[in-house]
């Protein structure tokens, strides 16, 4: 997959309270129009302006959460992004409120990739956790100490492979 071709043109909103984070998330998606907030009130202002094709939405410091169920209402894709939150309570609680991808912040550098992922299932009407676990699987097993969280999240993982994983 390229995921040039799949972003092209596409709108984006990015929300993060660090000014870095959106200036190289800009960067790494420039082929995309971007829209970016850096507080959780820019960012339902814009949500309720504009149509978005996908949002990379920070958990922590813009109630990330809350501006998921903005976007999952607007059926705009949102990709969660974290350093602080990089925990599996909120991989399942992304998951269980219809996020579409869960980043830690230290992968940024494939934001592209993964972004590309969301947009290609959501426009073969697939679930893009499939690309997830091949993609982020083994570093979150490594995260969540071993392959074991997987046990422990079941009931998550049932509802992915409901969803298409």
């Amino acid at each position: 997959m390229d995921p040039s071709k799949i972003l092209m043109g596409k709108r984006v909103l990015i929300v993060d309270d660090e000014r870095d984070i959106l200036e190289t998330l800009t960067d790494l998606l420039d082929l995309c129009k971007i829209d970016r907030a850096s507080s959780f009130e820019a960012a339902v202002k814009l949500l309720e302006q504009y149509e978005y094709d996908l949002a990379v939405l920070d958990i922590m410091g813009v109630k990330g959460f809350d501006l998921l169920e903005i976007a999952k209402k607007r059926n705009i894709p949102a990709l969660m992004l974290t350093a602080h939150s990089l925990n599996a309570e909120s991989l399942a609680k992304s998951v269980k409120q219809g996020a579409a991808y869960f980043v830690p912040k230290q992968n940024i550098a494939q934001i592209a990739t993964y972004a590309a992922d969301v947009l290609e299932a959501k426009e073969h009407n697939k679930s893009p956790w499939a690309r997830w676990f091949e993609r982020l699987g083994g570093f979150f097993d490594v995260m969540f100490t071993g392959p074991n969280w997987r046990q422990q999240e079941k009931d998550l993982l049932e509802k992915l492979k409901r969803a298409g994983y």
